[in-house]
């Protein structure tokens, strides 16, 4: 049955759309909004297709002037004691804290997604922020000791230098911070570019530090990848990128900035696979991987997307899947409050999951439930169930990014761990059985950089969040994305010039 938004709701949307009209709307740059002199783009709300505001498509002319604006702020933000750097990340924090309707309710009307998704992640990115701001306090190095007799050793820490950051459009103001937050405590400045499709909370955002950060410290470029990301990635002015987006996309930017030899951080695809047991609860799993496989429309690298299961639990699995997912609610999240799954971001990637989709029932597979493109205004796409589909299929090994789980059955632990390992991703996976040696087994054995054990996609900022192979190098979250956005420096000195000891 259909609700109305109550009222608070209402008037955050209300809210959220004038912010959004008053917003510069363009680029932030040394402290101030810029226009520059490209292009617009019509930015829209997916489970609509109405407008939301037009805004300039950045230069390479535009990227010079931010990344000129970043060098110059450059030096005094890292000689700034990490207590004065930490305090401001605690404001920008405060700020989201403050405003945290807001920006959910501008992550709804961008991404399309469920108001109870966009409030699930916006305090993930002030976390982040505080986070970072304790961490880079205490950061640690090598004990400064006599290694050489006669000569003292210590480590320094220091920022890497001009940051270029390029974030995606699944969770748009999240992992702008993810990339902000060490990059900032670690005494970088950052040149970042959201994607064109979701600038809005980025915008809004950056326009919120004026008052918090040195000019020049965070910059933002709207555009595309093909333009603005290109331009960032081949800049001789910026010292390291860090991107979250495809894997061509990664190859792309790891392409340009091999020029330069920039230091690259990427956090690209997944297909995580979700390895259920006979002796696991299934109603427990089939809510999980219903949850995580559908949470933000399937636009999610770590989603519950390709189960295995035991051959004799495939149909009763089957069947609770099937049944969850025909009773999500689908619509536009800012019209109903029952909705609990909105639009794909765009009609091109509901498209390309209908293809992909497509092409798994031609090769022999069999929809349990969903498999079509929605009837109405906006880019929807049912949740699918799939299962019966042929080994080999591209489905099984490719990312969909959205709402498609497939069910695989297998008979060995040793087979669920091949066909589990046996893809080019390796960011996420969850076991699922209640035989904690079993388990352990497992978590040794699945290549892949962070493994649930009867949970999926449950994160925490004290912890990392990053894969192996396609899925990219380096790590977001934790104090191990402080040592990403920082390089090291060995000083010896000899003891003789410390000085003479006096009577």
């Amino acid at each position: 049955m259909s609700m109305l938004l109550d009222p608070a709701l209402a008037a955050g949307l209300t809210e959220a759309r004038l912010r959004i009209a008053s917003s510069t709307g363009g680029h932030f740059i040394d402290g101030r909004p810029a226009r520059g002199g490209g292009e617009e783009f019509d930015v829209r709300n997916p489970a609509t297709g109405a407008l939301l505001r037009r805004v300039p498509l950045g230069t390479p002319a535009d990227v010079d002037a931010a990344v000129a604006a970043a060098r110059r702020a450059l030096p005094a933000w890292r000689r700034r004691p990490p207590a004065e750097r930490a305090r401001m990340l605690f404001a920008l924090a405060d700020v989201i804290d403050a405003e945290a309707e807001l920006f959910a309710a501008i992550e709804t009307l961008n991404v399309g997604k469920p108001l109870a998704v966009a409030q699930a992640e916006i305090p993930l990115a002030s976390d982040a922020l505080r986070l970072m701001a304790g961490a880079v306090r205490t950061a640690q190095a090598p004990a400064a000791a006599e290694y050489v007799t006669g000569q003292l050793s210590l480590v320094l820490r220091e920022a890497v230098g001009v940051v270029g950051a390029v974030t995606p459009w699944n969770y748009p103001l999240m992992m702008a911070v993810w990339k902000v937050a060490p990059a900032l405590a670690a005494g970088n400045t950052v040149v970042l570019k959201p994607s064109e499709l979701t600038p809005l909370s980025t915008v809004i955002f950056a326009e919120s530090t004026r008052d918090i950060l040195p000019p020049g410290v965070l910059n933002v470029v709207l555009g595309t990848g093909d333009v603005v990301g290109e331009a960032l990635s081949s800049h001789p002015g910026v010292d390291m990128v860090s991107l979250t987006g495809s894997v061509a996309s990664g190859r792309s930017v790891a392409t340009n900035a091999a020029a330069t030899l920039k230091r690259v951080h990427l956090e690209l695809g997944g297909k995580a696979p979700v390895i259920v047991f006979a002796d696991a609860d299934l109603d427990e799993v089939a809510e999980a991987v219903t949850t995580m496989g559908f949470w933000n429309s399937g636009q999610e690298c770590g989603a519950a997307t390709r189960v295995l299961c035991e051959h004799d639990i495939h149909d009763a699995l089957v069947e609770r899947l099937a049944a969850r997912a025909a009773a999500l609610s689908l619509g536009d999240p800012a019209d109903d409050a029952a909705v609990t799954m909105g639009p794909l971001i765009s009609d091109t990637q509901a498209d390309r999951v209908a293809s992909a989709v497509s092409r798994a029932v031609e090769d022999g597979a069999t929809v349990a439930t969903g498999g079509e493109r929605l009837g109405r205004a906006g880019s929807f796409y049912a949740p699918t169930v799939l299962t019966g589909i042929p080994e080999g299929s591209r489905i099984l090994r490719e990312e969909i990014f959205g709402p498609v789980i497939t069910v695989e059955r297998f008979s060995a632990e040793a087979e669920a761990v091949a066909r589990a390992n046996a893809v080019p991703y390796g960011l996420a996976a969850s076991v699922w059985t209640e035989n904690g040696a079993r388990a352990l087994r497992l978590v040794d054995e699945l290549d892949f950089g962070t493994v649930w054990v009867n949970s999926h996609l449950t994160l925490a900022t004290e912890m990392p969040w990053g894969g192996f192979g396609a899925s990219g190098y380096g790590r977001d979250m934790s104090t191990l994305a402080l040592d990403d956005f920082t390089r090291t420096k060995h000083v010896m000195l000899a003891k003789r010039t410390l000085g003479s000891e006096t009577s």
